[in-house]
């Protein structure tokens, strides 16, 4: 065995690793023009994964299909690592749902033909990045803390559900009557969810009556928290120090569960 088999890594090979995991902390939660260039980069990437992710169904049968797919697998993969090592605790990374959401649809990027009847659930990515601290500090910036931001999460939690019934009804109905392609199951989702009931595609048995009536109910629910969002009189977001009630007026001087004298930051001031 060679002498320097055994030796200890030089110096500068040990702090390679945390020169790294400080770099990546940089760019993914830094403030500087660099940092927000790179969190644009992953962003826009991850749109062009969302929109893959939907159109999945349509390129299924392309030559195309798997070599887009095990791109999509390995640029997703880098970007879980280079978080992974961005992350100031990983063990509470690991623990978070949105971490387990996107290993999921890494699994189901890997294994695409034997796991294609999962695949609708990739659309959860969306909803993973617009609800995320990330999206907000980068893009949503100016709009933070405001009625739009709470109009874009709703919108986005809408259009995920959407996409994931449609998948869903696509996979378990493919080839039945009326559901003859992707934009049937579309087509029948968007006419339930919004109780229009044409009627000229349904779903067969009792089982399709069932998906038929939990779209329409949850359909309806996510519409009236997108009208909410945004047609009622907004309330800011700031934690009162004594009750601790985290809404209030715009104008608010005084808590109005307790009282207490609130100094609501103002955007206006310099």
């Amino acid at each position: 065995m060679p002498a320097d088999a055994l030796s200890p890594p030089e110096p500068g090979q040990r702090r390679l690793a945390p020169r790294i995991r400080a770099r990546l902390h940089e760019l993914y939660f830094g403030k500087s023009d660099r940092s927000v260039r790179f969190r644009l980069t992953v962003i826009t990437i991850d749109l062009v994964m969302i929109a893959f992710f939907i159109a999945a169904p349509l390129i299924r049968e392309t030559p195309a299909f798997l070599f887009i797919d095990y791109a999509v697998a390995f640029v997703l993969a880098a970007d879980l690592l280079a978080r992974a090592l961005a992350s100031d605790n990983l063990a509470a990374w690991i623990k978070r749902p949105v971490t387990w959401i996107d290993l999921f649809v890494l699994v189901t990027l890997l294994f695409p033909l034997w796991l294609f009847n999962l695949a609708f659930l990739r659309v959860l990515r969306l909803w993973t990045l617009v609800h995320s601290e990330f999206f907000w500090d980068t893009v949503g910036r100016r709009y933070n803390e405001t009625r739009w931001e709470d109009v874009i999460r709703a919108a986005s939690t809408l259009i995920t559900f959407i996409f994931i019934m449609t998948g869903f009804v696509y996979t378990s109905f493919a080839r039945t009557e009326g559901i003859g392609g992707y934009v049937d199951a579309l087509y029948f989702t968007i006419a339930t969810l919004t109780t229009t009931g044409f009627g000229d595609i349904t779903l067969p048995g009792t089982w399709g009556r069932v998906i038929s009536i939990v779209t329409m109910l949850t359909g309806i629910t996510l519409f009236v928290r997108l009208a909410q969002a945004l047609f009622r009189p907004y309330k800011i977001r700031f934690t009162c120090p004594t009750c601790g009630l985290r809404r209030h007026d715009i104008d608010a001087v005084h808590c109005k569960a307790c009282g207490e004298l609130l100094n609501i930051p103002n955007d206006d001031e310099v």
